[in-house]
């Protein structure tokens, strides 16, 4: 049997301003697409805090524009 992958979405919206943070409601900065097609939004704290981790899980990412992610930088090319 051949597995099959499910591509990830084209594009990825930016934290719309009302979208809370997953991990403690403030704010999102940064939203992240999971290899299995799910998403997580995390504020600027957490996304820096767990960047080590994020990038791992992480297919697509996209920042709040006035926000730098750390993990940005450790991203496959």
């Amino acid at each position: 049997m051949t597995p099959t992958l499910t591509p990830p979405p084209a594009t990825v919206a930016q934290p719309a301003a009302d979208e809370r943070c997953d991990r403690c409601n403030a704010a999102g900065k940064l939203r992240i697409v999971l290899a299995g097609g799910g998403e997580l939004v995390f504020c600027g704290h957490h996304a820096n805090k767990y960047a080590e981790d994020l990038v791992k899980i992480t297919v697509q990412f996209i920042t709040d524009p006035e926000f730098t992610w750390r993990g940005a930088e450790m991203m496959p090319n």
